[in-house]
């Protein structure tokens, strides 16, 4: 699935107006059955609700909001937009991201950039350049698990049990600060040497939600200690009502836009 980790690693790395989507729609965020997490909740607490939340999740929608930051010049771009999740009857999953709004400094730009991933096929368009790539990235009949550390486009620890995180992190909370998102658990992941993580960062930062059990933000470094991208999730509705339309796209003319696909490769 190392393939699989890139696309989406790029995808959340991407530089790039049509209208957007409709924005999800704010609603009372639901507790899951484990209850609400308090300031003083210890590693373990936080991590086996992150699991449970995993385990009883089966769509989401929400913005987001990415934030890159190179060290080394101090240049910082962010992009905004949704992202809407479902696990299908058959037990594949579909994921669309579309970012709608760049901005650079104290300029903002309508620029979209949307992915989804449906079944085997991940789909990215580029509308201002307009090309859309469709990418096989599973074979057939095979499913992934996009709440899965290293298989979905957000490095989070979500439905799975404390014990296979340990094995991958070196798990520790974090003191409260004033910029921390309100209502949230700061736990701070570094990789364990050797690890396929331990490759592409040098730590990961979750705020989890005490009321919804969702990472509220997700901060990475990478390796090389270069670069950070801050990943922000807000008016998150966890099992959300969403149909097919949530997942459609709109159609592109062929003659105006380059297309491309490519098929599954080892």
């Amino acid at each position: 699935m190392s393939w699989m980790v890139w696309v989406f690693s790029a995808l959340f790395a991407a530089a790039g107006g049509a209208a957007p989507p409709a924005q999800p729609k704010p609603a009372p965020a639901a507790q899951p059955a484990a209850g609400q997490l308090t300031a003083d909740a210890s590693v373990d607490q936080v991590l086996d609700a992150l699991h449970t939340r995993g385990q009883n999740l089966n769509s989401f929608d929400a913005k987001v909001t990415l934030t890159e930051s190179d060290l080394n010049t101090a240049l910082e771009t962010t992009r905004s937009g949704i992202v809407r999740y479902q696990k299908k009857p058959d037990a594949s999953e579909r994921i669309r991201v579309v970012f709608d709004k760049k901005i650079d400094g104290k300029k903002v730009f309508d620029e979209k950039i949307e992915y989804m991933l449906d079944g085997p096929w991940l789909i990215d368009r580029d509308y201002n350049k307009r090309i859309e790539v469709r990418r096989q990235v599973l074979k057939p009949g095979e499913k992934t698990n996009l709440l899965k550390l290293g298989e979905g486009p957000f490095p989070l620890p979500i439905g799975q049990k404390k014990e296979d995180v340990k094995k991958l992190f070196d798990v520790t909370k974090a003191k409260p600060t004033k910029d921390d998102p309100a209502g949230t658990v700061h736990l701070r992941l570094k990789p364990i040497p050797g690890t396929q993580f331990a490759k592409k960062f040098s730590e990961i930062e979750v705020w989890v939600d005490a009321k919804t059990h969702m990472p509220r933000k997700i901060e990475t470094l990478d390796r090389g200690q270069t670069a950070s991208r801050g990943t922000d999730l807000s008016d998150f509705r966890p099992n959300a009502d969403l149909k097919d339309a949530d997942f459609k796209l709109e159609p592109v003319p062929p003659d105006k836009w380059r297309t491309h696909e490519e098929q599954f490769r080892e």
